[in-house]
């Protein structure tokens, strides 16, 4: 089927055709173009009541599962409900869910990858969604399996994006938490002067912005310092840009990178009280070629606090990594 062609058939005799335009817009976010469970470019499929778009052979797998389960539609082909269009825009697709149903995925226990057998891709699958072992314990489902468990997922989410503006009900806050955000190091960062750089970072939140010092002549600068930024209900990616100090010129861009906040917001609003348990790992944002992630950055709560550390690849440069550690602050 041509690409013009690609998505008429979902619900093109009905009028959801925004709705449809949302659908298409969803998918084609960066960490939707990959299947949620192995990896594979390019799904064509979608789980419609856990919100996360899968290749063929994964399909098949959560299709086996039965649509109480996980209810498969081709994102081509099939007429898509209303409530069906609904569920995927309310999760937001693969990172979202990935972020729940994978938070206490082991790091011995590797998702499968797209020529991975069927038999380890089938025992995944039904891991994940139908026993729900990589899921907040909380919200485990044991008696009516994995429909009710999307359910609570869904009502998650539905918190999350509370927080992120979109059902803004009795709470009136400004600002649902604050990040402090220590800017740990950079590495092997450009050179702008005759052999090195003065580099300095400046993060960015809407009209919030917040700079470290100044690290005169150092390509490997340890900045250790902590920088506090708050969390508006409609939030955006975290912007970090590196420059290198003129006293004379205006000062030159040595590289920048974005941060997902969805991922530490999604744990924490999921999880709740960290200060009652021990250390664990409650989420994740997961290294894609879209993102400047040099390594998966995992959400972990440590002696009580939500914590996260982001090891980023400088974009838009020739060289340099960034180091941070990001911390959750609730506001009371």
């Amino acid at each position: 089927m041509s690409t013009t062609n690609h998505y008429q058939h979902i619900k093109s005799n009905k009028p959801v055709l925004g709705k449809a335009r949302k659908l298409k817009d969803l998918m084609l976010k960066s960490d939707n173009r990959i299947c949620a469970d192995c990896g594979a470019p390019d799904p064509k499929w979608a789980s419609a009541n856990i919100g996360v778009f899968l290749c063929l052979k994964c399909g098949d797998v959560h299709r086996a599962l039965g649509p109480d389960v996980s209810k498969v539609l081709s994102v081509t082909l099939d007429d898509w409900s209303d409530s069906d269009i609904d569920s995927m825009l309310e999760i937001g697709g693969n990172s979202y869910a990935n972020s729940i149903y994978e938070s206490f995925l082991p790091k011995d226990h590797p998702k499968p990858k797209m020529d991975s057998t069927m038999e380890y891709r089938t025992k995944f699958i039904r891991a994940k969604y139908e026993t729900q072992d990589f899921l907040k314990p909380s919200l485990r489902i044991t008696s009516k399996g994995s429909f009710d468990a999307t359910n609570a997922v869904k009502s998650v989410t539905s918190s999350i994006s509370s927080a992120s503006g979109k059902h803004v009900v009795d709470d009136t806050r400004e600002f649902v938490g604050e990040l402090n955000i220590t800017v740990v190091r950079g590495i092997q960062l450009a050179v702008r002067d005759m052999l090195t750089s003065d580099p300095y970072v400046v993060l960015t939140l809407g009209e919030q912005k917040a700079q470290t010092t100044v690290k005169p002549s150092d390509l490997n600068p340890v900045w250790n310092e902590v920088l506090k930024i708050s969390i508006p209900r409609n939030y955006g990616p975290l912007k970090l840009e590196v420059y290198d100090h003129d006293t004379f010129s205006a000062d030159d861009i040595m590289g920048e990178a974005e941060i997902d906040l969805q991922p530490m917001i999604t744990a924490v609003m999921a999880f709740g009280d960290p200060s009652r348990v021990g250390d664990m790992q409650i989420g994740r944002w997961f290294m894609t070629k879209d993102n400047a992630l040099v390594k998966d950055s995992t959400v972990n709560v440590v002696s009580g606090k939500v914590k996260q550390e982001v090891h980023l690849k400088l974009q838009n440069v020739e060289s340099g990594e960034m180091e941070l550690e990001l911390e959750w602050v609730p506001i009371p």
